[in-house]
């Protein structure tokens, strides 16, 4: 009788295992294909200043919208991730040392980037937020664009991205943001500039880059991926809504809640969030106090 159960106990755990390896390789292989699909999107160039005031405003957008931190201080790339569950997740080198940039890379190979999530090859660029950078203004665009075109060249080579099991089934069920390409509206044009007063309409404006974690609706929800924290909500029904605009932005530059929490960057990238200025901030702030 026991040699029945085991016997059919193994059959069953068998048939489970087949399922289960039958199923990864199907999502391995659609994966596969989607991070090789190329795409062709109609070639767009925007006239690129060099002048103070506009490399100025790229040095704060690098700085505010997390490019440094994934790319590094000197944009020279990184390996952001390396293990075998999530896999080896690489941030590119962006400027034109040994391997960086093509000395071909133009203006339109930026804006691809940036508004479509490709390559210059037309393939998707990995977890690069290009679904909220295609919504910066075509004067920001421009401010970016300017700002790393003349950083100095640093040579660092860096391995290709190579995906773990993790990473690729999170992927496959829309819980982690590995081909921006497949959520942009491409036909979405450009603004010509954001609204620089301050207010809830600047902080609309600014709070795209909250998204990618706290969600459209800014509401938070389930950690981003396994071992990470819940994501909480910043709307004003949320516990961060209950703050004052003083608490906010000492949280936001400090990275030391009011009630004496000390923040962990790679949770929540405060340090980024510090290279905001004060009129930024207080407008982040109207903004997710109008959400209810």
């Amino acid at each position: 009788m026991i040699r029945k159960i085991l016997k059919w106990t193994g059959i069953v755990l068998a048939g489970v295992a087949l399922v289960a390896i039958g199923a990864y390789a199907y999502v391995l292989v659609s994966m596969k294909n989607r991070m090789a699909k190329a795409y062709t999107f109609e070639k767009e160039t925007i006239k690129i200043p060099t002048d103070s005031t506009t490399l100025a405003r790229g040095k704060h957008l690098v700085a505010i919208k997390g490019c440094q931190d994934c790319h590094g201080t000197n944009l020279e790339g990184k390996i952001m991730n390396d293990d075998g569950a999530i896999g080896r997740l690489v941030a590119g080198n962006l400027t034109h040392g040994k391997g960086g940039l093509p000395a071909s890379y133009e203006v339109s190979d930026w804006l691809a980037a940036l508004r479509h999530g490709i390559h210059q090859d037309g393939k998707p660029l990995l977890f690069m937020p290009s679904h909220e950078t295609t919504l910066l203004s075509q004067q920001d665009l421009a401010a970016l664009i300017a700002y790393c075109r003349q950083i100095p060249e640093v040579d660092n080579v860096l391995p290709e991205n190579d995906l773990g099991p993790v990473a690729i089934v999170m992927s496959y069920i829309g819980k982690m943001p590995l081909l921006s390409v497949e959520k942009i509206d491409h036909e979405k044009p450009m603004i010509a500039r954001a609204d620089s007063t301050e207010g809830a309409a600047q902080g609309k404006y600014l709070a795209v880059s909250c998204s990618g974690c706290h969600r459209e609706n800014f509401k938070g929800g389930e950690p981003l991926a396994p071992g990470f924290p819940p994501v909480p909500d910043i709307t004003r029904a949320g516990h961060v809504g209950k703050w004052t605009k003083a608490q906010f932005i000492t949280t936001l530059t400090s990275g030391k809640t009011p009630e004496g929490h000390v923040l962990k960057n790679e949770d929540m990238p405060w340090k980024m969030t510090a290279q905001y200025t004060r009129t930024e901030l207080s407008s982040l702030y109207d903004y997710l106090q109008s959400i209810q």
